[in-house]
């Protein structure tokens, strides 16, 4: 499965409530489990007025179709082509 990294712009998300945010993934599990294909939603960062969501699937238009089934904005949807961080700087290629 590829890795997609989605950005939904929500007004107000850095205000969600915890019940709130409860809500939002209950229908987002939801909409996974009713796509009926490998799909893992892997975690979600508020910040601001966005939530920034890794995902795990097929194709951007999968992404697309979860967003759409659980009533979620998908203002972007990105494959994620790599990944690094500070202990990169000390892996020899």
């Amino acid at each position: 499965m590829d890795t997609f990294l989605i950005e939904r712009e929500v007004p107000g998300a850095s205000k969600l409530s915890h019940a709130e945010l409860v809500e939002i993934a209950k229908t987002s599990n939801a909409a996974v489990a009713s796509l009926g294909i490998p799909y893992t939603w892997v975690t979600t960062y508020v910040a601001g007025d966005k939530l920034y969501c890794v995902h795990r699937t097929d194709s951007p238009e999968t992404v697309r179709e979860h967003a759409r089934r659980g009533g979620f904005p998908a203002n972007l949807v990105a494959e994620v082509v790599a990944e690094f961080g500070p202990q990169t700087a000390a892996k020899a290629a």
